[in-house]
């Protein structure tokens, strides 16, 4: 269980599923007030490094969490997982978090 920044409160995420040899890690993130997600993460390899599926599941806990749901477009998504991609590959490269 950790804890990261959100608003209007800080996100509670809990690790329901890690298993490294299968690749496969599955959290669940509630942001009290607004959402409840379930995050799924399966990596293997692609001969150069590796793929990563990603999936989230939003569930609305409020009209802000309707808001926040409604918002969570393909091109949203696209462009966090791209953001993410980019944050990630920066620190295998470098061992440090890329700055905002």
């Amino acid at each position: 269980m950790f804890v990261t920044d959100a608003e209007p409160d800080d996100a509670v995420w809990f690790v329901t599923e890690h298993n490294a040899s299968a690749g496969r890690v599955e959290m669940v993130k509630i942001t009290p007030g607004v959402t409840a997600c379930k995050l799924t993460i399966d990596v293997r390899p692609n001969g150069q490094g590796s793929d990563a599926d990603v999936c989230y599941s939003y569930t609305s806990l409020s009209p802000v969490g309707d808001a926040f749901v409604a918002a969570f477009t393909e091109e949203h998504y696209l462009q966090s997982m791209q953001e993410w991609e980019a944050r990630i590959n920066h620190y295998l490269q470098h061992g440090q978090m890329l700055k905002s």
